[in-house]
Parts: structure tokens; sequence; C-alpha cells
């Protein structure tokens, strides 16, 4: 979809913010994706530790702070 000359001059305060952050920490970009790394880019599991770590879990109670007796 092609904007007409106007539009495509346009540059929301969003975006001017974000490039002028970016400007003045040129490190933020690369500080972002380790970050991202730490939290959410995980190791694969293979099937057969997964399928062990199911089968070796014990069923917790409904009321844990309650004694069976």
């Amino acid at each position: 979809m092609k904007f007409s000359k106007q539009f495509s001059l346009y540059e929301s305060e969003a975006t001017g913010f974000l490039k002028s952050l970016k400007t003045a920490n040129p490190k933020l970009e690369q500080s972002q994706r380790d970050g991202r790394a730490l939290l959410w880019d995980k190791t694969p599991v293979d099937l057969e530790t997964q399928k062990n770590n199911l089968e070796s879990r014990v069923p917790q109670q409904a009321y844990v702070y309650q004694n069976k007796g």
C-alpha cells in the first residue's frame, strides 16, 4: 500500500522518541536483546527428559496446610 508524499514524511512522537533514545544510547538495542535472551530464549528440552519430569511429579493435595489423618 503506497502512501502519498505527505504521509511518508510523517513521524509520530513515539517514533521520534525511540529514535532519539537509540541515538543517545547506542547499546540499548543489544541490552534489550540480552534481556530477552535471558528471560525467554530457552534451550529445547528433549522428549525423554520431559517425560521423566512429568512422571516423577508427586500429586499435591488441594489444601497443602491441612494434615492427612
